[in-house]
């Protein structure tokens, strides 16, 4: 997709016509906004010489407007800032981290959703966020899963399509829109052990079928941006990989929009032993295609002296500043560079944003289990014990949302006071849950990260609050507990190698449990977390994640069965982190475990192979019946679609919503083939007895891959198994053969 009219490539270059070497670096310099760093000086001075590009986090929208004066009235070339920010899943309204929303498997939904995060953001004078976060995840101890859709490229590339349309509109300049920014560029979510900023070794063949497609989505929808990534991608940094940057991006898609390293990427070139000094790293980065340098100094500082020496060419330089210029221009920047004061909380102020972060929040929860039918839960029940450290947090519940959002979730304690204000509900926390190492951001942000400083939990205080939970529970007839994880428990910087219940929940909820009392297990959480004996002994448990503002409400409608849940799980749940990197789409192994032979087999000798809940996997308060699958054609041929349909009947007696999802094999080719691959999904509403016929169509792209054995992207002659799943049972199986 195009991004730029001729007439802002025309603008652009009679700016560089004009522009001295130092202000086109300039251009290319991104600088805080935020005294986040300390020794970084402030702005003003570079703005007025032209010396700064692009500026992070300025907070007001007074500053912003007078920074912008300085740019526009001020500065040689009169060129305008572009002010951007980490916006995430929520400005003033907070609406589910973004895995909760590929939880939907509704990309409807995802792009309404940021098109009022944008409107949000728009209003308050930003011009740019870098999102959506597409990397694809496998390994859910990497603290940033929370920022994805999780670990299929079919289900994050058409969430990263939406988020691209929601965000920037149909064009770049869209009013009421934002800039987008796909991050990280790429095979950030294959980090090592599924530590942060750890190196990534990974096939081309992986590269390409797995981790890229989200990219290529987002570029393919037309995004503005795209960040780089920090770590070593096979042992080349992310922003300085030629071949990621420049052959596949620019050359083989087209992109014509900028790249922004991320923050001190450039610099840290250096520490990763790949470049001699900071000006060896401006130089590489530079060349692999970095546009705009985020925050390191690396290009201002260096760039003039490569360009004196000849390292650098003009041409070069002029390359690397006209995309940003010709951006600037297509946002109006140049027409319209300031922005009116108080818009913003006119525009938040519009109820119908916090109902959309009610049907967001509802739409993405997963119910993964429901023995006995214990939910919904009557609205009748006289006395309800509600405790867990999440169930009044709006911490927990909202989730890191970013530097401009105030606090207003609706924790769960008070979702169900709310639905039953005559009921008696009896809340104990539990002891606190701490995180085990120090949290350097939280300290300098503390409203970013939700870590209000508060005294430490004594030993004698805990096993108190331990005791008061016992007894709130032995009292009532039904108990809710709300546990899960810290804010700053997950997120950038915050990989975990224990996925389960931190701090004494399991404990709590094992001594309750004791007391053969009915509990329901509502999760707040990032990563998804391994609960094998939860799983086994609670019967009924809510996957709510971090769902926003508006979770507290949307967590009670499900309890209360005002909303039957149809979220889908977005990732594998392994049993205990030792099974990870763990995901649905593997090939077949040379023994599989259901070979026969039980020793020489691909399994663990100490615990199942199975995961804990499957990729897709989720439950409703009704049942729904898959039937009469049918392919228009047993043979495909190149060029042609295959048609397939499916019936799909509510059999039960409420209405709900279905996800249906058609899997592919290759039984043989080129390549070993992963033994099944999502290809698309819809998600249907149907009344009770209600009938619908669902059709996909299979393509000559869904059954395209990069060969390891062919270098090459290929599409075989070969036989095929086509599954239709509801992810939780209901499963159907036809074959065709390509030709």
């Amino acid at each position: 997709m195009k991004l730029i009219k001729e007439s802002d490539t025309l603008r652009a270059n009679e700016l560089l016509k004009k522009m001295s070497p130092m202000e086109k670096i300039g251009q290319l310099h991104q600088v805080w906004g935020i005294d986040l760093v300390p020794g970084v000086p402030k702005p003003d001075d570079m703005v007025r010489q032209g010396l700064v590009g692009s500026m992070l986090y300025v907070m007001d929208v007074k500053r912003k407007n007078e920074l912008q004066r300085m740019a526009v009235e001020e500065s040689p070339s009169g060129i305008p800032l572009l002010f951007g920010s980490d916006v995430g899943h929520g400005y003033r309204t907070g609406f589910p981290i973004q895995l909760a929303m590929a939880s939907s498997f509704d990309p409807e939904l995802e792009r309404e959703a940021t098109e009022i995060i944008a409107k949000e953001a728009s209003a308050d004078g930003l011009h740019w966020t870098f999102y959506p976060m597409v990397d694809i995840c496998r390994d859910a101890r990497w603290g940033r899963i929370i920022e994805g859709a999780g670990e299929d490229p079919c289900l994050g590339s058409k969430m990263a399509e939406a988020q691209v349309k929601g965000i920037q509109g149909e064009q770049i300049g869209a009013e009421n829109h934002l800039l987008a920014c796909a991050k990280h560029f790429a095979g950030y979510g294959a980090a090592d052990g599924g530590r942060d900023y750890d190196p990534v070794n990974i096939s081309e063949a992986d590269l390409r079928n797995v981790y890229l497609p989200p990219f290529k989505a987002a570029v393919d929808a037309g995004v503005g941006t795209i960040m780089s990534a920090y770590m070593d991608l096979n042992n080349v940094p992310a922003s300085a990989n030629k071949h990621t940057l420049r052959d596949i991006l620019r050359t083989e898609w087209g992109f014509d929009g900028f790249v922004v390293s991320d923050a001190s990427a450039i610099r840290n070139l250096v520490t990763e032993g790949y470049a001699k000094d900071v000006k060896d790293a401006a130089k590489r980065a530079f060349k692999a295609g970095v546009n705009m340098d985020m925050s390191s100094f690396s290009y201002i500082q260096s760039l003039g002296e490569l360009l004196a020496e000849g390292a650098i060419s003009m041409e070069e330089l002029d390359d690397m500043v006209r995309p940003i210029l010709e951006i600037k221009s297509a946002l109006g920047l140049f027409e319209h560079p300031y922005i009116e004061e108080g818009k913003l909380e006119k525009v938040a102020a519009d109820p119908a944003h916090r109902e959309a972060a009610r049907m967001a929040a509802q739409r993405s929860m997963v119910l993964l289990r429901n023995e006995g039918k214990l939910l919904p839960l009557s609205k009748e029940t006289k006395k309800i014990a509600v405790i867990g450290p999440h169930a009044d947090s709006q911490d927990a519940t909202e989730g890191v949302i970013g530097l401009f959002n105030k606090p207003g979730a609706v924790t769960v304690l008070e979702g169900i006071r709310r639905k039953l204000p005559d009921a008696d509900i009896i809340y104990a926390p539990g002891p606190w849950v701490k995180r085990n190492i120090p949290n350097a951001v939280s300290d300098i942000m503390p409203d970013f990260c939700g870590n209000k400083a508060k005294a430490a939990q004594t030993e004698a205080e805990a096993d108190e609050a331990f005791r008061l939970a016992v007894e709130a529970a032995s009292h009532a007839d039904v108990v809710v507990a709300v546990m899960g994880e810290n804010i700053d428990m997950s997120g950038e910087a915050s990989c975990r190698s224990d996925l389960g219940l931190p701090g004494r929940q399991t404990e709590l909820l094992k001594a309750v449990s004791a007391l053969g009392k009915k509990i329901v297990l509502v999760l707040l959480n990032g990563h998804p977390l391994s609960i094998p004996w939860e799983a086994e002994n609670i019967p009924a448990i809510l996957e709510a994640w971090q769902p926003g503002w508006e979770g507290g409400n949307a967590v009670a409608d499900i309890l209360f069965g005002d909303v039957n849940p149809g979220g889908k799980m977005p990732v594998t749940v392994a049993r205990n982190a030792g099974q990870y990197p763990m995901y649905y789409a593997r090939n077949n192994t040379h023994r599989p475990e259901n070979a026969g032979d039980g020793l020489f087999t691909s399994r663990y000798w100490d615990t199942q192979s199975s995961p804990l809940f499957s990729f897709g996997f989720g439950l409703s308060y009704t049942n729904f019946k898959l039937s009469d699958l049918a392919l228009d054609r047993a043979e495909k041929k190149k060029g042609e679609g295959l048609r397939v349909s499916v019936k799909v009947k509510n059999t039960g007696s409420v209405a709900g919503d279905e996800v249906v999802q058609m899997y592919l094999h290759q039984r043989y080719g080129s390549d070993s083939r992963p033994m099944r691959l999502l290809k698309d999904f819809r998600r249907i509403t149907l009344q009770p007895g209600e009938e619908s016929t669902v059709e996909f169509a299979v393509t000559d792209e869904m059954l395209t891959y990069w060969s390891s054995a062919e270098n090459a992207y290929v599409l075989d002659e070969s036989d095929f198994d086509l599954w239709i799943s509801n992810g939780s049972g209901e499963e159907l199986h036809a074959e065709f053969k390509t030709v």
